[in-house]
Parts: C-alpha cells; sequence; structure tokens
C-alpha cells in the first residue's frame, strides 16, 4: 500500500505538554500500581535503558498510575537476588527480551498472570522466551530467536479475516523504519473505542511473519506491510488483545524506539491497554492530537529522551 500526501504534527516542541494527557483531570485517588519489567535486549538494538523511562513517563502522566521499575539480570546472569513479588501490581509491562528465566521465576510469573495479573507485552519483548510455552501463549504470537513451525502457525489478516498460516519458516521481519497506516479491527474494544478507524503511526519496525499459538487472541489492529519494503504483502497483527487464565494481556507490536514510542497513537493505545489489563475498563479519553490517516502526530518531549534526537538525527522520512 503506497501511502501518498502524509503530514507530520509535531506536539509538546517545548518539553513541556502542548496538550491534555489521556487520562489527565482523572486522577485515581488510589494510583494503580504498575511495574515494567526490563534488563535484556536480544542484541544492539530496542536500547530498554533509553525506553523504559519514555515508558514511566507515559504511564505516570495520566495521573492514574504509579510506576515502578523492576530491572532482572539478562538471562546467563544470576537471579539469586531478583525476588520481585508481582502481587503488589495490578500490572506488569514487558519491556524484556532474553532467551530464558529460572523455572521458579516463569513459574512465579505464570501464577501471577493466571491468577488475574493483567500484563503489557510492548515490541520485542514478544521475541523472548521462545521455549516457554506459557509465555508464548501470553503473547499468542512472537517472533525471531529461531522460532519455526514448532512455535505454531503465521498470523495474518486476509480478505478482512483472521487466518493462521501453518506454512514452514522462520518468524521475524521486517523492513526499513518508515510511518505505516493503523487500521482497527475491532474499534468497540474498550482500548480503541473512540480513536479513529485509521491512524498514521511514527516512524517504527512493521513487524511481519509473527508465529505462535494464537490461543485466546483477539486482533485489535494491523498494519499492511509492503512488499516494497521488504514486506510480507499481508495486513500484519499489531495491537491484540489476549486472555490467559484469569489475566488479561494487551500486546503491542509497536515501539521499536523511543522516536517510535513518542508517537501520540502509540502512547494512547499503550496508556489505555495498560489500564484495561490493570481494571477491565478503560476511562482516558483519546487526545486533540491523535493522529489522522494522514497525519503523523508525535509528542516532542518523548523524543528528545532519546540522545539521538537531541543530536539532531532526524525521525522524519520524506514523502514516498
Amino acid at each position: 500500500m503506497k501511502l501518498i500526501g502524509w503530514m507530520i504534527l509535531a506536539v509538546g516542541l517545548s518539553g513541556a505538554l502542548a496538550f491534555p494527557c489521556a487520562g489527565q483531570g482523572t486522577f485515581a485517588a488510589k494510583p494503580i500500581q504498575i511495574a515494567i519489567l526490563d534488563g535484556q535486549s536480544g542484541g544492539p538494538y530496542h536500547n530498554w535503558r533509553l525506553t523504559t523511562p519514555a515508558l514511566k513517563k507515559e504511564l505516570e502522566e495520566t495521573g492514574i498510575f504509579a510506576v515502578s521499575v523492576l530491572t532482572a539480570p539478562p538471562s546467563d546472569g544470576d537471579f539469586s537476588h531478583f525476588k520481585p513479588d508481582f502481587k503488589r501490581y495490578r500490572a506488569i509491562v514487558m519491556n524484556y527480551d532474553g532467551p530464558t528465566w529460572p523455572a521458579e521465576l516463569r513459574a512465579q510469573f505464570e501464577r501471577y498472570v493466571a491468577g488475574g495479573g493483567g500484563l503489557v507485552i510492548v515490541h520485542a519483548a514478544d521475541n523472548a522466551f521462545p521455549d516457554w510455552p506459557a509465555y508464548n501463549e501470553m503473547t499468542g504470537i512472537g517472533g525471531w530467536r529461531k522460532r519455526s513451525e514448532q512455535a505454531g502457525p503465521y498470523w495474518y489478516y486476509k480478505s478482512g479475516k483472521l487466518v493462521s498460516d501453518a506454512s514452514p519458516g522462520p518468524a521475524g521481519r521486517h523492513g526499513a523504519r518508515l510511518p505505516f497506516q493503523i487500521t482497527a479491527r475491532q474499534p468497540q474494544h474498550p482500548i480503541l473505542k473512540g480513536l479513529p478507524p485509521v491512524w498514521m503511526h511514527a516512524n517504527d519496525e512493521l513487524y511481519g511473519m509473527l508465529r505462535g499459538p494464537g490461543k485466546n487472541m483477539t486482533i485489535l489492529a494491523t498494519a499492511h506491510s509492503d512488499p516494497n519494503n521488504n514486506g510480507t504483502g499481508h495486513d500484519e497483527p499489531m495491537l491484540m488483545v489476549l486472555r490467559y487464565g484469569k489475566g488479561r494481556i494487551f500486546h503491542t507490536a509497536l515501539g521499536h524506539d523511543v522516536f517510535a514510542m513518542s508517537c501520540v497513537g502509540f502512547i494512547t493505545t499503550f496508556q489505555r491497554g495498560t489500564e484495561w489489563v490493570a481494571t477491565g475498563r478503560v476511562t482516558q479519553k483519546p487526545p486533540a492530537t491523535f493522529p489522522t490517516a494522514n497525519t503523523v502526530s508525535y509528542r516532542a518531549d518523548i523524543a528528545q529522551m532519546d540522545p539521538a534526537f537531541l543530536n539532531g538525527a532526524s525521525p522524519v522520512v520524506p514523502k514516498r
């Protein structure tokens, strides 16, 4: 799908908010306790040391969350002193991409989600733990880390319907980081209700060829993976919700880096998705600066949390 005539809208240029936060004016008497879990990336990309502060800021500015950070060791590290009490939190935001965890920690995490704990999966967190069946059921689909057909089928939209494709092959693919359109598939879900049916997302990796069990999974939104940008030609899942036991899960394949996370569309769906997994409802209103079908809208105050942006690297790609 060729995108033409899209525009860029930067908001929050001074570093202060130039518009009301999604949850502004609805401050909770008792903030919802949230933990962001980070500590490992799958290579030189997905710098959690930069993205975790952006995610934390986006949640805290709503006024309804109190956010802690749990930094786990890398998979080959010493877990003897990492003893998180997951039960303290209404939801865990996974910003972690490692191949394995100790069995005791995996079991504790499974009990937490199955018992009703909320879970948010952000971008490369769906690459993690390829050999942990319960985690892959929680994410629904994932990529890379030598995943193959043994992980489950590919999932994508075709002719307006979700299909599973059992073809053999590796999982995970994306092209250059460009803006792309997001299309709502479940516009009445609380996370998407009130948002436009189509909106432009800022420069990001458009994940494709993700595969997994897809159990108890509902696709909220997709994006067309353009073959001219190493894409699959399919409408790929970008936002989805799942159930694991009593736990609610929101999975966003968006958010490769701080600039992608500065997109107002990412921020809004991340904030609303976190509230939904934690409480089962969404009270936050969409911001007036939410992107349109042909306008990229991003928060400069968030983008500036990446030193590359401050040093003059332009995140904006010219019209195609």
